[in-house]
């Protein structure tokens, strides 16, 4: 069991095997949510954040920020020359792979991260930036080349709404509970959250559930029914077990 944390938190669990990853980069969000659901877990899809643009999934573990309210003594252009401002810092110490997920409370008014900042997650080697709240700069976070999920563009800078106030906690995006070390998954359909201790799990029904479905969306096309076939009833899954059998010999 992981170790307790002050406030009753655990403490973040090891990030996952590279062929967990993996397995969870050719999963859809929609299986995965479907998995999840099987599994228990029923708020795990980040409502209203969006993909900034068409390109390859995102997958990774999670890093957190957590904004506040802005005020006026505390929420500065000066603060964010701070190596150790919160948003800053995690910028600068995101590691390989990881994905960047800030809680900015839902503020489409206001931007929690623009171009130059995009530019440095994608040097430091980051997997993605999530984020409810707005993207400045939005046609060049568009053509950065890394996944980037907003609710979507907007030109003020966070402090004129905001200010970062922690990193490396829980926080909430998007109406889900994010903690350090879960595992993001990004695509066309938004981003869903995978607790930690569900990854491997996850992977491994998710794998099997896109093999179903892609054998199920043949026949449907094919002209059967949607009574028996989806969701798919004995029939269809003793047809689905014969052709896999046949297929991996």
């Amino acid at each position: 069991m992981a170790e307790a944390r002050p406030g009753g938190a655990p403490a973040p669990a090891g990030p996952p095997a590279p062929e967990v990853i993996e397995r969870l980069r050719g999963i859809s969000t929609p299986s995965l949510c479907t998995e999840l659901f099987r599994l228990g877990f029923r708020s795990v899809y980040l409502e209203g954040v969006r993909p900034a643009a068409r390109g390859p999934r995102m997958v990774g573990p999670a890093v957190t920020v957590r904004f506040a309210p802005a005020r006026e003594d505390v929420a500065t252009y000066e603060r964010l020359g701070d190596p150790a401002y919160p948003q800053r810092h995690a910028i600068e110490h995101v590691e390989r792979g990881q994905v960047l997920v800030m809680d900015c409370r839902g503020v489409t008014g206001a931007a929690g991260a623009g171009d130059i900042l995009v530019a440095r997650l994608l040097a430091r080697g980051a997997a993605g930036l999530v984020l409810d709240g707005g993207v400045r700069d939005w046609e060049s976070a568009q053509s950065s080349g890394l996944p980037v999920f907003a609710l979507g563009p907007a030109a003020p800078a966070h402090v004129a709404r905001l200010v970062a106030v922690d990193a490396g906690v829980p926080i909430g995006c998007g109406g889900v509970l994010v903690m350090p070390g879960d595992i993001m998954v990004g695509d066309a359909d938004g981003v869903v959250c995978i607790p930690r201790s569900a990854a491997e799990a996850v992977a491994d029904k998710g794998s099997a559930r896109e093999d179903l479905e892609a054998f199920v969306l043949d026949k449907i096309r094919a002209g059967a029914p949607l009574p028996g076939t989806y969701p798919p009833g004995p029939a269809t899954l003793a047809e689905y077990e014969a052709h896999r059998r046949a297929r991996d010999r």
